[in-house]
């Protein structure tokens, strides 16, 4: 694969659970000077979403220039077009993302927050409550979701403004040549001053899209399951991936390394019939399958050998890794990734771990029904990504 632009000096801390990514990213907003900009799939309209959204406006009316991404599909149309107006009406700049599926299929699936070019925010947070459910129906969480991103500072903020940048452009007019210059202005690496270094975190910007980085982030597990050699455990809310991936999982457990799925359940019934086709092989392979059935998983982060770790807003599904647009930090430090490590521990000792015997001695319907959806969605995806799903 293309080698990770690893810059080193930068500060990265983990941030678990709305409640404390929400008060930093609020206290990181009202302290800006110059600009924010800010790209998010789902923008909602509770209690946590308004604040973040007051908060904006009031950067944008003491002079912060403010940008603001929203998608389309991910927001709702009513409410995409609300907020848009509203925050253009209160000086913020705000676009929606692909309107109307415009631009085909792909979503922004990304949530990044740089400030002042100075410090920046990537995870898997939405703008919205976390005890308040994200699929729409809005019903109350028994817990808090369980997510992470990370706050970041140092000449990594560069790599990552430059997106959220290249982002705002694309969701303006850009004529043919305004876009060829675009793609040039992402080849070129940002210019970091050597002053800055410290030794802190190793650390790589990956991103998706449908041009230059058309399978950057899948390529990137694929690369850390194939040189694992202990452990590896991976966090993701929905479970779907092509063959590439399954096959890199089922290798690095036939090598001996200790792998764990922790995997989100009970939210969408489709989702979970493809999660469970798969588990018969996996499971008979030696990989571990624990659900995480407390509240809603929403993480996508992962460990391997405590030395490689990932925080991010790509699932393990064919959207995610196939046709979305997404965001997700590498992280090469053993520190941080004893701290993630230590969390994800805690997720596992909180699930449900599937063991084969229960599994095969399901009722065979209920087992020929995880089969044709399965089928069914490796159709559509087989078609959405123009058959680059496996």
């Amino acid at each position: 694969m293309k080698k990770l632009h690893y810059i080193d000096g930068n500060d990265v801390r983990l941030l678990h659970s709305g409640g404390e990514y929400f008060s930093v990213l609020l206290a990181a907003i009202a302290q800006a000077q110059q600009e924010i900009c800010l790209e998010t799939y789902i923008f909602a309209s509770d209690v946590t979403a308004t604040q973040v959204r007051d908060a904006l406006i009031a950067a944008a009316q003491r002079g912060v220039v403010v940008r603001v991404v929203i998608d389309w599909l991910g927001s709702g149309r009513d409410q995409a077009l609300q907020l848009t107006a509203l925050l253009v009406a209160a000086g913020v700049e705000c676009r929606c993302f692909n309107p109307w599926f415009r631009r085909g299929w792909a979503r922004t699936h990304r949530k990044i927050c740089v400030i002042d070019r100075q410090r920046a925010f990537l995870g898997g947070f939405n703008i919205i409550s976390d005890d308040i459910s994200d699929d729409g129906w809005a019903d109350t969480l028994a817990f808090p979701r369980w997510d992470f991103a990370v706050a970041i500072s140092g000449p990594l903020v560069t790599h990552i403004h430059l997106e959220a940048d290249a982002q705002w452009r694309r969701t303006g007019r850009l004529d043919l040549l305004s876009r060829i210059g675009l793609m040039r202005d992402l080849r070129t690496d940002a210019k970091v001053s050597r002053s800055q270094l410290r030794h802190l975190s190793r650390a790589a910007l990956i991103v998706r899209d449908n041009l230059r980085n058309r399978a950057t982030i899948q390529k990137a597990y694929l690369h850390a399951l194939g040189n694992a050699r202990q452990s590896a455990v991976l966090v993701t809310p929905y479970f779907a991936p092509g063959r590439k991936f399954r096959s890199a999982l089922i290798s690095a457990a036939s090598r001996g390394v200790n792998v764990t799925l922790l995997i989100g359940v009970n939210q969408f019934v489709l989702q979970d019939a493809v999660a469970h086709s798969y588990y018969p092989k996996l499971l008979s392979k030696g990989v571990r399958i624990v659900e995480y059935r407390k509240t809603q998983l929403h993480a996508k982060v992962a460990v391997i050998d405590n030395d490689w770790a990932t925080v991010g807003s790509s699932n393990f599904d064919g959207l995610s890794l196939f046709v979305n647009h997404e965001a997700n930090i590498v992280i090469r430090d053993k520190h941080f990734n004893q701290r993630l490590t230590t969390e994800l521990q805690q997720g596992i000792d909180d699930g449900v771990e599937v063991l084969l015997e229960d599994y095969v001695s399901r009722a065979w319907y209920r087992r020929a029904w995880y089969g044709t959806v399965y089928l069914l969605y490796r159709g559509l995806m087989r078609i959405v990504t123009l058959g680059g799903y496996g």
